[in-house]
C-alpha cells in the first residue's frame, strides 16, 4: 500500500478552501442584488451566472456587485422603466375580459403592455406584425415566449388555433406570476415559468418560438448564447426580431449589424429564413 507523502493533502485542503471562499463571495453577491427593490425578483441563477464572471474579474466583491448590477440593467433592467402595477393591471385585465367587449379587452392588454419598453415599441406595428410574420405557417397550436417581458398579453393579435398552448419565460418571478395569471383569462391552454435562459435554453417542442428583441440583451452576458439559443430550441419556426433603435432612440447602422449577427449564426445550417422590416423592428422567420 502506498504511503502518501508528508504534506500531499494540502494543496487538495488549499483549493478546497479557495472554492469554499469563492462560493460564500458569490452568494454574498447574490444576496446583497437580491436585497435591492430592482433586483429582489430576479432569477438567482442569472445573478450567480453574472456574478460569478465577475468576481473572477474584479478586484473587490464591491466592485463585482456594481458591474453584476449594470449587466443585469443591460440584460433585463433597462426595460422597466417604470413602476409594474401588477395587481392592479390583472384587476383591469379581469374587467375587460369579463366585459366581454373585445376593443375593450384589446385596448387594456395594450396599455399595460406600454408600461414594457419592448412591448411598447411593437405597439405601433402590433396589428402588422404577427399577421406578416406569421402568415402562411400551418395551423399554430403550440408557441414557447422566450424572454417573454410582457409580450403574452399580444395573443390577441397573434394567429393561433382553437385550443392553442402556450408556454412562457422569464428571469423575473414577479412578471412571471403575472402572466400565468393574464393566461387565465385567454382562451388557450397557458403557462409560465422562471428560467435563466442563458444557462437553461428551454429545449420543449412548439410550433413557433418567439424570441423577441432577446438575443442582443443576453449577449451582453455571453456573446455565444444566442447561437446557442437558436440551436437549443424544439420549435419548427423561430421568430427572431432586433430592435431598429436604441432605448435612447439611436439607430445608425444597428439594423444591418443585427442582420449581419443573425445570418453569421445560422449560416451552414439547412434553415430557411424569412426576413421583415418593420418602423421600430427587424424581423426574421427561421424554419428549421
Amino acid at each position: 500500500m502506498a504511503v502518501p507523502r508528508p504534506g500531499a493533502a494540502a494543496p487538495v485542503s488549499l483549493a478546497r478552501d479557495l472554492r469554499e471562499q469563492s462560493d460564500a463571495l458569490l452568494e454574498q453577491l447574490v444576496e446583497d442584488i437580491r436585497r435591492s427593490q430592482k433586483y429582489r425578483n430576479i432569477s438567482a441563477d442569472l445573478v450567480r451566472r453574472i456574478g460569478r464572471a465577475e468576481l473572477e474579474k474584479r478586484s473587490s466583491p464591491k466592485e463585482a456587485v456594481k458591474t453584476t448590477k449594470g449587466k443585469l440593467h443591460q440584460v433585463a433592467g433597462a426595460y422597466l422603466a417604470g413602476g409594474m402595477h401588477y395587481p392592479e393591471w390583472l384587476v383591469q385585465l379581469r374587467a375587460a375580459r369579463e366585459s366581454g367587449d373585445a376593443h375593450q379587452w384589446q385596448s387594456t392588454c395594450a396599455r399595460v403592455m406600454a408600461c414594457h419598453a419592448s412591448t411598447r415599441e411593437r405597439l405601433p406595428i402590433l396589428e402588422r406584425f404577427y399577421a406578416e410574420t406569421l402568415a402562411g405557417l400551418p395551423p399554430i397550436g403550440s408557441v414557447l415566449d422566450v424572454a417573454c417581458g410582457l409580450n403574452p398579453l399580444s395573443i390577441p393579435w397573434m394567429p393561433l388555433s382553437e385550443g392553442a398552448t402556450y408556454c412562457a419565460c422569464d428571469a423575473y418571478a414577479d412578471m412571471v406570476a403575472f402572466v400565468g395569471e393574464y393566461l387565465t383569462l385567454v382562451p388557450i391552454a397557458g403557462q409560465a415559468h422562471m428560467v435563466d435562459v442563458i444557462g437553461a435554453p428551454p429545449r420543449q417542442p412548439a410550433d413557433v418560438a418567439l424570441v423577441l428583441k432577446t438575443i442582443p440583451c443576453l449577449e451582453q452576458v455571453d456573446p455565444d448564447a444566442g447561437a446557442r439559443l437558436l440551436e437549443a430550441l424544439g420549435a419548427s419556426h423561430i421568430l427572431v426580431s432586433y430592435p431598429v433603435h436604441s432605448l435612447g432612440g439611436r439607430g445608425k447602422g444597428m439594423a444591418a449589424n443585427y442582420e449581419r449577427q443573425l445570418r453569421d449564426r445560422v449560416a451552414g445550417r439547412a434553415w430557411r429564413v424569412v426576413r421583415f422590416e418593420f418602423p421600430t423592428e427587424l424581423a426574421f422567420l427561421i424554419s428549421k
